[in-house]
């Protein structure tokens, strides 16, 4: 096989991947290029060396999906064990439920509503003045009211985003966030769970093909591109052009790591809505994996800032200033052969890890199929803007 058959797949992440696995199968000579010293992105995992706890190194990620496929997928990969995501945040001393529920909205008030009553009684809490919410504010407002909306949802927004949510658009609260019974499942999907030995092994089960060569440590060029057949390129779509019109916002975490004998907090996972707060929620990685038993804890206190030139970027924020740049590269990216953008930082788009898989399944199909045909390969099967 000549060089210039083959492909790169920039970044060793859940995108590159199942990309990887999929055209490799197919036949294709295929490298995998990263510039971290492991692979898995931030679903990196590994075990805490003191405690032998399963960490889940840049955050938590649960895996939770309704597509039947992607749960097929994972799982000829790794054991899913069961796990629910059941979160509880403090706000002003006070230890609740989420997302909001009956429990917590009679919590809250110290009612004993019925659905019914309290469906009726939130209706009485909005902002009926608010007709068409414009800001994460108003959509708030609209469907909470003013004391849950400060209770629950002000502070902690304030923190992740670092704005005012009134600068945040009313779309990134897109459901009523409330559930009129008593069910404390953070998610609604049909498959949950947590993979038994950590995603990092999961996705190491991907690679692991003959014809996949993985080289870590290595910071790819736009200029190495000709080399290759095609390149799929999941790593900052700014970063791809050198930052050329100025970076793209993120938000990033900080992690204060501290460990515990015994039980912590009782919970994976804990929210702070009180701005007072400098932190967003502690995280309390034994739980993420009920199967096992450890006595030492490892817990992480988040905090949520705006990401610089070297901090790992987490989340996209889309605002006008963001949307108008997005729309300049993606018009550079457009020019661009023989490469086709994917992933959460491809995109710039967030992305569950499910949404992720199917959208890394789907461009690899596409590709052999195009091949099939002698078609050429979108620059984006999901566009940004």
């Amino acid at each position: 096989m000549h060089v210039n058959e083959k492909i790169a797949v920039i970044g060793a992440g859940l995108s590159g991947a199942v990309i990887a696995r999929e055209l490799a199968q197919a036949g294709y000579e295929v490298e995998v290029i990263d510039t971290r010293d492991h692979i898995a992105g931030n679903c990196h995992t590994e075990r805490d060396s003191e405690t032998g706890v399963m960490v889940h190194v840049y955050g938590p990620h649960i895996f939770h999906t309704d597509d039947a496929e992607v749960w097929d997928y994972v799982n000829g990969f790794q054991t899913f064990m069961p796990y629910k995501n059941r979160v509880k945040t403090t706000s002003d001393e006070q230890v609740y439920s989420l997302p909001v529920n009956l429990h917590t909205i009679n919590q809250f008030f110290g009612k004993t509503f019925r659905p019914d009553e309290a469906r009726s009684f939130l209706e009485e809490q909005a902002d009926k003045t608010i007709a068409e919410p414009e800001t994460f504010e108003e959509q708030a407002l609209r469907f909470v009211g003013k004391d849950l909306y400060e209770a629950f949802f002000k502070g902690y927004t304030q923190k992740q985003w670092g704005c005012s949510p009134t600068d945040l658009p009313a779309s990134i609260l897109k459901r009523l966030p409330v559930r009129f019974n008593y069910d404390d499942n953070y998610f609604f999907h049909k498959y949950q769970g947590m993979p038994e030995n950590g995603y990092t092994d999961m996705i190491g089960r991907i690679l692991d093909h003959p014809g996949i060569a993985v080289r870590l440590g290595t910071h790819f060029k736009r200029g190495e591109g000709p080399d290759y057949e095609h390149v799929f390129y999941s790593g900052p779509l700014d970063g791809y052009f050198d930052y050329e019109l100025g970076r793209l916002g993120y938000r990033t975490l900080d992690f204060e790591r501290f460990t515990y004998e015994g039980d912590y907090q009782g919970c994976a996972v804990m929210n702070y809505g009180d701005v007072s707060v400098p932190y967003t929620r502690i995280t309390e990685h034994k739980h993420f994996s009920p199967w096992e038993e450890h006595k030492g804890s490892v817990c992480y206190r988040e905090f949520s800032r705006a990401c610089g030139p070297e901090d790992v970027p987490y989340y996209p924020i889309r605002l006008v200033q963001e949307k108008e740049q997005l729309a300049q590269y993606v018009s550079r990216a457009e020019q661009e052969t023989s490469v086709t953008f994917v992933g959460r930082l491809g995109t710039y788009r967030y992305l569950d890890m499910d949404v992720t898989i199917r959208e890394a399944l789907d461009t690899a199909r596409l590709y052999l199929s195009r091949k099939v045909e002698k078609a050429s390969m979108p620059v984006f099967l999901h566009s940004p803007v």
